[in-house]
């Protein structure tokens, strides 16, 4: 297990669900992080899906003492870069590119790139990668497919995101070589939206009492 590995895994610290979060107005980003950090989930990811998402982090990073805000949905160098100057403690990927490579070879910051073949899989163990992020994990195969990886490239471990809900969660949680899952089902739209902390909170809260 490789330094950063160990660094992100202290980050995520026994978190089975990792919030996966569009952010459209900035200005929810904190009632939000505050509400999902209080039921449980304290590492979020706010993905570089909108306009508001770098102002989002960069709130969520300076007046959320309790949360651990990554970005995803990076997808070159200069995301990569600009996440971390807003405060992101970690980086998630969609994909693995020499590009993404390059930018998180120097960082500090852990990086957690998507991958989903076999070759895929290896290619990033032998950049020095053995916890990765495994996407659209439902489309992609599911459960049985991640299950079958586990013997062959058992030193390698997964975040599987995508399609991933409070019903087929523990699917994925048993698996020996899943680590925890992202989900946004623990922050619905309609209920950001709605301004539901509360309701937001208690999602949050039963997503926190999964585990392995």
């Amino acid at each position: 297990m490789t330094t950063k590995t160990q660094k992100l895994l202290s980050l995520l610290n026994g978190q089975p669900v990792i919030p996966v979060l569009k952010i459209e107005r900035a200005a929810d980003a904190v009632p939000l992080a505050a509400a999902l950090a209080r039921g449980g989930l304290k590492a979020i990811e706010i993905t570089l899906r909108t306009a508001e998402a770098v102002e989002a982090i960069r709130r969520v990073a300076a007046e959320v003492e309790d949360c651990i805000v990554g970005a995803g949905t990076i997808l070159n160098a200069r995301q990569f870069d600009e996440a971390v100057a807003a405060g992101s403690k970690f980086i998630v990927s969609p994909g693995i590119t020499r590009e993404l490579l390059a930018a998180a070879g120097p960082s500090d910051v852990p990086f957690l790139p998507g991958a989903i073949t076999p070759s895929e899989i290896m290619a990033a163990r032998e950049a020095g990668l053995d916890f990765l992020k495994f996407f659209p994990a439902e489309q992609a195969g599911g459960a049985a497919f991640l299950k079958a990886l586990a013997s062959p490239i058992a030193d390698v471990k997964f975040c599987p995101t995508g399609g991933i809900s409070a019903k087929n969660a523990m699917d994925y949680l048993s698996l020996p070589n899943v680590v925890c899952i992202g989900g946004s089902w623990v922050a619905p739209d309609d209920m950001v939206k709605a301004g539901d902390w509360k309701g937001i909170e208690a999602l949050a809260a039963e997503a926190s009492k999964l585990r392995k």
